[in-house]
């Protein structure tokens, strides 16, 4: 479904039209034919100045236009047919999202169905699933119940004695190691890990929910966040 403006200036593409893409038609119902006309015969018959919006961008895009998308789309744009479109999209092989099977009947129900809250978020704290795919939580609670976590500090160990110092109580496990200890870790404790920046210690955050940790999450911003938000820290001096 797209909102367009009465003069036909913009319009809110939704998950149809993305930029430089489309909205995936393998579940929730979706069509590709019917995607490949509702763009083609509709949202392209607006004026090629107008503005698009869509929904999101994995990339952190957020504009495009009527015109870029029919000429540069890599899916549905320039000579395009339904047949290459369909063709695409039928082959893209891609993972469902994660909690797929939870979130598609709560969307057909308006978000609401019995027992569908619970398995769409964290029991154990405050945790966001961001675009990146990652499991996040904020600086602040994590200083509030650092007594009842698991802290795995993924730096090295030059960083984790540096400027910024550490978590009090961190373990140190730098990520290129943390493959080889997994097994010394508790798999029922609730788990961050950090880094400087919430970069590496991300990628950690995967390895350890692929080695079937379901209670990790990522310190979001890092211990850069932690310094912002004047946390304690053992052996840092502030950042400049």
């Amino acid at each position: 479904m797209t909102f367009v403006l009465d003069d036909r200036s913009m319009a809110f593409t939704g998950d149809a039209l993305l930029i430089r893409g489309a909205g995936r038609t393998d579940f929730q119902q979706g069509n590709a034919r019917k995607l490949y006309h509702s763009v083609v015969e509709q949202i392209f018959s607006l004026p090629p100045e107008c503005l698009i919006y869509p929904a999101h961008d994995y990339r952190g895009l957020t504009c495009s236009s009527v015109g870029e998308e029919r000429q540069f789309n890599p899916r549905l744009g320039g000579e395009r047919s339904e047949g290459d479109f369909v063709g695409y999209m039928e082959n893209l092989g891609l993972p469902h999202p994660k909690q797929i099977d939870i979130a598609v009947p709560a969307n057909l129900k308006c978000g609401h169905i019995p027992g569908a809250e619970g398995g769409l978020a964290a029991h154990w704290g405050p945790v966001r699933y961001t675009y990146a795919g990652i499991n996040e939580i904020d600086p602040d609670w994590v200083a509030d119940h650092a007594i009842d976590l698991q802290i795995v500090d993924v730096r090295e160990p030059s960083e984790y004695t540096g400027d910024l110092g550490h978590i009090r109580d961190a373990r140190l496990i730098p990520l290129g190691e943390l493959g080889k200890h997994v097994a010394t870790l508790s798999k029922d404790d609730p788990t961050v890990t950090v880094c400087r920046s919430g970069g590496r210690s991300a990628q950690a955050a995967v390895i350890l929910e692929k080695q079937g940790f379901t209670k990790v999450a990522n310190l979001a911003g890092g211990m850069l966040a932690w310094w912002q938000h004047h946390l304690p820290v053992v052996e840092g001096i502030a950042p400049h």
